[in-house]
C-alpha cells in the first residue's frame, strides 16, 4: 500500500489510532511512552505547525522541574527515540495492515499521520461471464434455441476457466509476502546465549514474603518474630509486572518463547541445565542466593549509620569517582531515585547463562528491564563492552542510575561497568 501523509483521515480517527497504539502489545508496558504519545499528538492535531519544546515536554509530560535545563538533561530525548523505536516495532509486526501510519520525525516532536492508500480493485473475468449468460438465458429468441444455450454454457464455462487459469498463474508468479523485519542487530549481540540454547529461558520474577491481609494491611515477613504458617508469597511489584511484559516483547522480535515462574516456586533442579533470567531484588527474590550472583556491584543491608536497616548497592572495588553505596530515595519519601544492577553470569552448568536484573525497588527493576529490552541502550551497553558480534559478549555487571517520576523510570544513566571472568 501507498503511504500519503495527510490529516485527511480525520481527528478521529487519528485519535482512535493513538488509542490503539497505546493498547498494543508493543507499547502498554511503557506508561510514560503512553503518555508522551498522547500528549505529542494532541499537541500535533490540535495545534498543527506549533514547534514544541523539550522544555514544555519536560515538565508537563516527564515531571520534571521548572529548573530543567534541556542542554544538560537528555530526557526527552531518550523518551522521544525509545516511543520512535516502539512505533517502528508496532508498525512492523503488529500494525501492518493498520491504515494510519503514527511517527516521530527525527529532528522533531511533531506527529506525522500517514493514511496508507490501499490498491484500487480489479474486476475479474468470471463476473462479467456471468452477467453475459444471464442475459442470454433470458432471451427470448435463445430460450427457444436448445442449441444456442448450450453455445453459452460452453462459452461461459470457458472463459471461467481461462478466468482460474489467469489467477492462478498470477499467483504463481507473485513474490512471497515479505517476511517479517529481524531483530535490532544490539538485541541479537545480547540476547544470543538465551535464543540459542537447547530449551526456552526460565524468567524467574521475585515475589516477597508478607505477612497480614490486603484489607487491613500487610508487611514484610519477619523471620525472628514470625509464623511461616502465615506468610503470603504469591504477591510482586508492577516493575517486576511490566519487566516480564517487556522481556516477552523482545523475545517475540527474536521467534524464541520464555517461560515464567515466581520465585517461591523456582527449585535448583530449574538452574542445572536451563539459562535463566532473575527479574527482581535478591531481598525479595531468595532464590538468587543458591545460584551464582553479582561480584562487583551487591545488594546489602545497611547496619549503621543514618541508612541503617536500608537495601543498597555496595561497589564492590570503587574506582575514580564512585561511590561505595549507591541507595533509592528513602522509604518515607516518594520515589525519585533508584540504582539497579544488570549482571550477566555464567550458570550452574558453564554451557548456560543468568542474566540478574533487579533494583533497590521495584521501579529499578523496571528500569533495568527496559534498558536491556531497547535498542539504543542496548547499543550504548555494547559499545562500553566493547562487543558487536553474537557469540562475543562475555559476562558482566552494570550499575544503573534511573530517575523516577511519579512512580514512573523516566530515564537511565549507566554509572559503571565491570567485566568479569568466568
Amino acid at each position: 500500500m501507498a503511504l500519503t501523509r495527510t490529516y485527511a483521515a480525520g481527528r478521529e480517527q487519528c485519535f482512535q489510532q493513538i488509542d490503539k497504539l497505546i493498547n498494543s502489545h508493543s507499547l502498554r508496558g511503557s506508561e510514560s511512552l503512553c503518555k508522551l504519545l498522547r500528549y505529542l499528538a494532541e499537541h500535533s492535531l490540535d495545534q498543527p505547525g506549533v514547534a514544541l519544546k523539550e522544555y514544555q515536554i519536560a515538565t508537563e509530560v516527564l515531571g520534571r522541574s521548572p529548573g530543567f535545563d534541556p542542554q544538560s538533561d537528555s530526557t526527552v530525548r531518550v523518551q522521544a527515540g525509545r516511543l520512535r523505536v516502539k512505533l517502528a516495532e508496532y508498525y512492523s509486526h503488529e500494525g501492518l495492515d493498520d491504515p494510519i501510519v503514527v511517527e516521530v520525525p527525527k529532528g522533531s516532536y511533531a506527529l506525522t499521520f500517514q493514511v496508507r492508500t490501499p490498491p484500487a480493485p480489479t474486476s475479474t473475468l468470471p463476473g462479467v461471464s456471468l452477467r453475459f449468460a444471464k442475459q442470454a438465458a433470458s432471451d427470448e429468441e435463445t430460450s427457444k434455441q436448445p442449441w444456442m444455450i448450450a453455445v453459452v454454457v460452453l462459452a461461459v464455462l470457458l472463459l471461467v476457466s481461462l478466468a482460474a487459469v489467469g489467477v492462478l498463474l498470477v499467483t504463481r508468479s507473485r513474490p512471497p509476502a515479505a517476511a517479517p523485519p529481524s531483530a535490532p542487530a544490539a538485541y541479537q549481540v545480547f540476547w544470543n546465549n538465551f535464543v540459542s540454547g537447547p530449551q526456552q529461558p526460565w524468567v524467574i520474577f521475585s515475589n516477597g514474603s508478607f505477612v497480614g491481609r490486603p484489607e487491613t494491611g500487610m508487611r514484610y515477613f519477619n523471620a525472628s518474630s514470625d509464623s511461616r504458617a502465615f506468610v503470603l508469597d504469591h504477591y510482586t511489584g508492577v516493575g517486576e509486572v511490566l519487566a516480564v511484559h517487556q522481556l516477552d516483547n523482545v523475545f517475540g522480535l527474536l521467534n524464541r518463547q520464555l517461560r515464567v515462574k515466581r520465585g517461591a516456586l523456582f527449585s535448583l533442579d530449574d538452574a542445572k541445565n536451563n539459562d535463566l533470567i532473575f527479574v527482581g531484588s535478591p531481598s525479595e527474590n531468595l532464590t538468587l542466593l543458591d545460584v551464582p550472583g553479582t561480584r562487583e556491584f551487591v545488594f546489602r543491608r545497611v547496619d549503621s549509620g543514618p541508612r541503617k536497616g536500608d537495601l543498597g548497592v555496595f561497589n564492590v572495588h570503587p574506582q575514580s569517582g564512585e561511590s561505595t553505596m549507591y541507595f533509592a530515595t528513602p522509604a518515607n519519601q516518594a520515589t525519585t531515585e533508584d540504582y539497579a544492577v544488570i549482571g550477566l553470569l555464567p550458570g550452574l552448568d558453564p554451557e548456560r547463562s543468568i542474566l540478574i536484573l533487579a533494583g533497590n525497588s521495584t521501579f529499578g527493576t523496571q528500569a533495568a528491564v527496559e534498558y536491556v529490552c531497547r535498542e539504543d541502550s542496548l547499543a550504548e551497553l555494547l559499545q562500553r563492552l566493547g562487543v558487536s558480534k553474537p557469540g562475543d559478549l562475555k559476562p558482566f555487571e552494570a550499575l544503573l542510575r534511573i530517575k523516577v517520576a511519579h512512580g514512573v523510570p523516566v530515564k537511565e544513566d549507566l554509572v559503571a561497568v565491570r567485566s568479569r571472568a568466568h
